[in-house]
């Protein structure tokens, strides 16, 4: 099976039965490097209700980061002291259209503030690898001693297609979980079970390997739990669904509701799920130029998920480039 279509259906089979967690795909899982995990699970914290009245979009990292508060406004190159004004501005400007930051002007100077403050909002944080033909491992290995020595995660799994070997599961880290999932019935068994991690200390994050040399940096704890919260806020703003405007406009394409979780996008030309920035377009030899379908993927993840796509306390979005003149 085709690993994208793989990735759909583990995401809507573990969406189905952890419907109070986010479940979400393809996100930055390092401080230093470029590893990029396949699933996070998110389990909602204490302060999760406050961050879904915010806004349904992620919060920028920078306005999280920034020294601003939900007091009195304050001038915009101070919460950003060590940046540019160009990049400063830039920030201000994303943050107000994610709904976490106003703006105001002062004898010609702009101000900002945060529209409420940012809560401690999500506990558990699980990473998953798919990779459902062990046949074809690729880097798993590696990537998987990556995710283990970093400790980003809370637990690490492997979830796969493959019937699963005494030989397989020596040769990845033993902390790490393996699933093995049926994407046909959307059955999960568990053939070892995950060790937890120690994500408030500091970690070890392995950057390159090669012949009799592996490249590592240190990650001290506070950098390791800044990316445990951009890692969820992405999570939070993307889910995993494929967005709506990326559906292919092709006579041949098919909205799936697979496991009632859809929209998804389907091809009945390829007969099944398909990745339509990857394969879809005119060098596909099906394509049948017409209309992309009208589906509401916003609407199946606040029906399926905690996310709120329009959160009753959301504040009113300044929007024109005129607020920084």
């Amino acid at each position: 099976m085709r690993e994208f279509a793989f990735e759909l259906s583990f995401c809507a089979a573990l969406e189905a039965v952890h419907p109070e967690r986010l479940v979400a795909r393809q996100l930055g899982a390092s401080v230093h490097g470029k590893r990029v995990i396949d699933v996070a699970l998110v389990s909602p914290g204490p302060g999760f209700d406050e961050r879904t009245a915010i806004t349904a979009d992620a919060i920028p990292p920078a306005a999280i980061e920034a020294d601003v508060g939900v007091g009195s406004a304050r001038y915009y190159r101070d919460a950003f002291p060590d940046r540019s004004a160009g990049w400063a501005k830039g920030a201000v400007e994303a943050a107000v259209e994610a709904g976490f930051f106003e703006t105001e002007r002062r004898n010609g100077r702009l101000y900002v503030r945060q529209t409420a403050r940012y809560p401690d909002w999500f506990d558990r944080v699980v990473g998953v690898e798919n990779k459902p033909d062990l046949g074809r491992p690729g880097d798993l290995e590696l990537q998987l001693r990556r995710d283990v020595s970093l400790a980003l995660f809370d637990e690490v799994w492997l979830a796969t297609a493959s019937h699963v070997t005494g030989a397989h599961l020596n040769r990845i880290p033993a902390a790490v979980g393996v699933w093995r999932f049926d994407p046909a019935t959307g059955a999960r068994e568990t053939v070892r079970e995950a060790t937890p991690l120690d994500t408030d200390g500091p970690g070890v994050e392995v950057l390159e390997e090669r012949p009799g040399r592996t490249e590592i940096r240190t990650v001290g704890a506070d950098a390791k739990h800044r990316q445990r919260v951009r890692l969820a806020e992405r999570a939070y703003g993307k889910g995993w669904r494929v967005a709506a405007e990326s559906f292919p406009a092709c006579a041949r394409c098919e909205v799936v509701e697979h496991s009632d979780r859809g929209p998804l996008p389907g091809c009945a030309w390829k007969g099944g799920l398909v990745h339509p920035e990857v394969e879809c377009g005119p060098d596909c030899g099906g394509y049948d130029p017409s209309d992309p379908p009208e589906v509401d993927v916003s609407g199946a993840r606040d029906t399926h998920s905690p996310w709120v796509a329009d959160p009753a306390g959301r504040v009113r979005k300044q929007s024109g480039l005129d607020r920084f003149r």
